[in-house]
């Protein structure tokens, strides 16, 4: 099946991150779209569905009542099971249904397709890409699992656009095997490690992903400074790195304040970049971003004026303020690369302490990376900071509960490391609160739960 504009599609689960965005984006483009969500019942929800109506898509309860015997297909995500009534409805009705990563593959195939993809950062690479080209009046469209801090402030979920130029930057998920899907025009890996999967399987679908790539004599561009990444490399000259060999060549690191310099060498270019963002994960991301623009024709300079000006991603190191003397960052780290990374980002601008609260997100993908996660927190917190706890966040269903938060926090004590656990995450907050002195920083960490950012909140209100 071909997308034509004459095509209508319901999402299940459209408030979903991913499915939002490829909704907004396909009725920015004219298709007829509508679709439901649990959701929409709560005030969160409510939010959401105004933001998705603004955009143009027809939003219903979860009950049935939005599909119709006339649809082209219904979308659904992994995470949606077959006793969802709005797939009840569609079966009743011979409606054709289609995997949200179907849905972005034919995306693809439509239009020139830049696919972001990696275990950490897709978001944030994404989002600079799709930054630097609209600043140079390329008019590009996007498919982000977070929103744009730049367009969250238009009042928009910022995910999702439907740009008019011939550009489209796409998040590319790893974690459901759904990225051997896409066949882009650029294909970009940024790195890989342990997340949802073991690396020996992460390396099969990278593998795959990149053969989808090169064999059409497309481009891909790989990050030459991680280990498993760099043996997808096929030119050093489209890859970005730290060693001259690199085309995007990144040198002489800084950190200044909650920003970041660093100096970029390209093609005999030395072009010095800062970027409003914390963190040496922050400018490999931007690198990334850069080796991309360049190969779309954009000037190594106006990437830099570009960058300048990045506001950042929901979730992704946004430093909520300080309050009495306390930094509060919210940060959508869950994996034990991503939160080795921001915590290294905070101790970079922190006077003080970094105070660190993670919650883990499910109790298999807990038991999964227990070992990975104690390591990397334990590596990378310094000898005066501190990680607090709460219990592993449930999202519902039938699982076996045989692991706690505790278990993390008795590892983490056995290596030395100043850990506490509070069961209860509102007296978590009150806990770290109290515990926090002027010029340190309290760092948010954690994903799936949409309620996080209120608690991160929480926590400001509670050191005010």
């Amino acid at each position: 099946m071909k997308l034509s504009q004459d095509q209508s599609f319901f999402f299940v689960g459209v408030a979903g991150s991913g499915m939002s965005a490829i909704a907004q984006y396909l009725a920015g483009k004219g298709f007829s779209v509508s679709g439901s969500d649990r959701k929409f019942s709560s005030a969160d929800g409510d939010k959401v569905r105004a933001q998705l109506e603004a955009e143009g898509v027809k939003c219903f309860p979860q009950d049935g009542s939005g599909v119709t015997a006339g649809l082209t297909a219904i979308v659904v995500s992994t995470a949606i099971e077959e006793s969802n009534p709005d797939l009840k409805r569609a079966l009743e009705l011979n409606v054709p249904r289609m995997h949200r990563s179907e849905m972005l593959a034919k995306i693809s195939e439509s239009t020139k397709t830049i696919c972001v993809s990696g275990t950490s950062g897709k978001s944030t690479v994404t989002g600079m890409i799709w930054h630097i080209l609209n600043y140079a009046k390329l008019s590009p469209s996007i498919l982000s699992g977070a929103g744009l801090v730049t367009l969250e402030k238009q009042g928009k979920i910022g995910n999702g656009v439907a740009g008019t130029g011939e550009w489209l930057v796409a998040e590319a998920d790893e974690s459901d095997g759904t990225l051997v899907r896409y066949s882009p025009e650029i294909g970009v890996i940024l790195n890989i490690g342990k997340d949802h999967k073991e690396i020996s399987e992460l390396q099969k679908i990278f593998a795959e992903f990149s053969h989808n790539v090169t064999s059409k004599n497309k481009t891909l561009i790989v990050n030459e400074a991680d280990e498993l990444a760099e043996a997808y490399s096929v030119n050093h000259l489209d890859d970005f790195g730290l060693e001259a060999k690199c085309g995007i060549q990144g040198s002489d690191f800084r950190p200044e304040g909650y920003s970041i310099t660093f100096r970029v060498h390209y093609r005999g270019e030395l072009v010095k970049f800062k970027v409003p963002l914390p963190g040496h994960h922050n400018m490999m991301n931007a690198l990334a971003a850069i080796a991309v623009a360049v190969r779309v024709g954009v000037p190594l300079r106006k990437c830099a004026d570009a960058l300048e000006s990045f506001e950042g991603i929901h979730r992704r190191h946004q430093i909520l303020g300080t309050f009495n003397g306390v930094t509060v960052v919210d940060d959508f780290a869950h994996n034990p690369a991503k939160i080795a990374a921001s915590i290294s980002a905070a101790q970079d601008f922190t006077e003080g302490r970094v105070i660190a609260y993670f919650q883990p997100h499910g109790f298999g993908p807990t038991r999964f990376l227990r070992n990975d996660l104690v390591a990397s927190i334990a590596g990378a917190l310094r000898k005066q900071d501190s990680v607090f706890f709460s219990e592993i966040y449930y999202a519902g269903g039938t699982v076996t509960r045989d692991i706690s938060s505790g278990d993390l926090v008795n590892d983490l004590t056995a290596k030395n490391v100043d850990a506490h656990f509070v069961a209860d995450r509102s007296a978590c907050g009150v806990e770290m609160a109290k515990f926090a002195k002027p010029g340190d920083t309290i760092l948010v960490m954690g994903a799936r739960d949409p309620s996080l950012s209120d608690f991160a909140k929480e926590v400001s209100k509670e050191l005010a």
